[in-house]
């Protein structure tokens, strides 16, 4: 089981500016995520959210968190 604040740390850590909003869905390891930065102008939605996917990696592929919906919006 990864805890709310892991994973707003975990994303914080691969993308420095973000504000993570994490939102349980049903029990701890189905969540919501929004992740608001900079770092994704210019990106496609896609390539987004491979960067938020690739901060929580391990969690994902360990099945410490079982389902994400997940929502990018960037800042301008």
């Amino acid at each position: 089981m990864t805890t709310r604040n892991e994973v707003i740390n975990l994303i914080k850590q691969k993308i420095a500016d973000s504000e993570v909003i994490v939102e349980n869905l049903k029990g701890d390891d189905h969540l919501q995520v929004t992740v608001i930065s900079s770092a994704f102008n210019g990106l496609s939605l896609v390539k987004q959210h491979q960067l938020v996917y690739s901060a929580l990696k391990e969690e994902l592929a360990s099945e410490a968190i079982h389902a994400l919906a997940l929502k990018t919006e960037t800042l301008t």
